[in-house]
């Protein structure tokens, strides 16, 4: 029996991609090892973000080939996506593209067969095609909580991000698929399923031009079994009072919301190409509290975008702080060659990117605390997923439907269980 190991980078949809491969290979005989020595075939699902994490895809490919010289070495995904047309590294075996991650067993068996010693490439132009690839999970390695990938490719194309040259336009997978899949997973025992994608709310507006994320939610709604929904990371305009009314209505729906804002400053906004201004965002945020009670809003900020002069940061800095975030992602802008933004006027030295993203941590963090404090001497429903030692004490730990991790002491193993727990100090959160 041949042994394969994978390695995954990147976001949810790779995670997602990652696992899909691995199944299929387990599908095809192949035996699934640690990232180490042993293994014949090593698969790496690469990521292109940023140029940083291209240098880690390329790193973990020659490290596949150092690990065993005779082995196939095989890179998927964005970094060789974006890749397209240049020279590729000779340590890989066989490239695989966006589209193409659903052919690994067939074109690991085919390159056995033929035993070229060439490069195999299984690609496509990515930005011309309009065919969603088909992917299927029914067991992720998280026993608790399943990622589904209902969506791939992005039209947004701001200034600052490679990804829709990588992914392509906007191609959303079938309802009916999605259903299936969710429905061998709630008789897998799945009790929380994320509905997740390269940019989640454009779901469906390739079938006619609408968006129908709503519309799968109310579908996917419907399983038996499956007690959770989370979402993925939404982009601010798709909140309305429709939007918001309707999710409140499903008690399945989890009161947790990514919604990616980046700058809090217009003028920055306006440089990045997103879609909203601060004022729009803040609108969208005061929806989903009057339809939700003390909702978990989640964000990700870029400090020292191009042009960012102080009295931009201060702006975006305050407004982070009237939203109250209960958790702000922080970045320091990275320059990602091929994009606009990398060739702006107005580079921000690295110096003071350190300084402003100290500054919008901290603040982070005290929002953060204050968010979870408010929840002290309340009862939340929690899923729990696993035993720990914390202090000594034997506890199981898992998540609120906000998202908080919690800690309760006991022996028992209530893994995949949904119990009652009342908070009675900040100590039974887990930061």
């Amino acid at each position: 029996m041949k042994k394969a190991a994978l390695h995954n980078l990147g976001c949810k949809v790779n995670a997602y991609e990652t696992e899909a491969m691995q199944e299929m290979l387990e599908q095809a005989g192949y035996e699934i090892v640690p990232f180490k020595e042993g293994a014949d075939v090593y698969i790496i699902n690469t990521c292109t973000v940023t140029n940083i994490a291209d240098r880690k895809s390329r790193q973990m490919l020659h490290r596949a080939r150092k690990l065993n010289p005779d082995a196939v070495v095989v890179a998927a995904g964005c970094y060789v996506q974006a890749q397209e047309g240049k020279e590729i590294d000779p340590c890989i075996d066989i490239v695989i593209g966006n589209n193409h991650k659903k052919d690994l067993p067939e074109l690991l068996k085919q390159y056995e067969m033929e035993k070229s010693g060439h490069t195999e490439y299984a690609m496509e132009d990515i930005n011309r095609t309009k065919e969603y690839e088909e992917l299927h999970l029914t067991k992720p390695g998280d026993h608790t909580r399943a990622y589904i990938k209902v969506q791939d490719g992005c039209n947004q194309f701001c200034t600052y991000c490679i990804i829709p040259y990588a992914r392509g336009r906007v191609r959303s997978r079938q309802t009916k698929d999605v259903l299936e899949e969710v429905r061998d997973l709630a008789g897998n025992g799945y009790k929380e399923v994320v509905l997740t994608g390269i940019h989640l709310s454009s779901y469906g507006i390739d079938f006619d031009g609408q968006r129908h994320l709503l519309d799968l939610i109310k579908e996917v709604h419907k399983v038996e079994g499956i007690e959770r929904i989370r979402l993925g990371s939404l982009e601010p305009g798709i909140i309305t009072e429709e939007f918001a009314k309707e999710l409140s209505e499903m008690p399945k729906v989890c009161p947790h919301f990514h919604l990616s804002l980046q700058s809090g400053c217009d003028a920055t906004l306006k440089r990045m190409n997103r879609k909203y201004t601060s004022g729009e965002y803040y609108d969208r945020c005061q929806i989903l509290r009057k339809y939700f009670d003390h909702p978990a809003l989640t964000t990700d900020v870029i400090v020292g975008f191009p042009g960012e002069t102080e009295e931009e940061f201060e702006a975006s800095y305050a407004f982070v702080d009237r939203v109250d975030f209960y958790e702000t992602h922080i970045f320091k802008y990275s320059k990602r060659e091929g994009t606009k933004a990398a060739v702006m006027d107005g580079q921000i030295d690295e110096k003071i990117k350190g300084e402003r993203s100290a500054r919008m941590i901290a603040l982070g963090e005290r929002k953060k605390k204050a968010y979870e404090d408010s929840f002290i001497g309340k009862e939340v429903e929690v899923l729990f997923e696993e035993r720990a030692q914390i202090e000594g004490k034997a506890v199981m730990t898992g998540h609120t439907k906000e998202y908080m991790k919690i800690a309760l002491e006991t022996e028992k193993n209530i893994s995949n269980c949904i119990v009652k727990v009342r908070i009675e100090n900040h100590s039974q959160i887990i930061r």
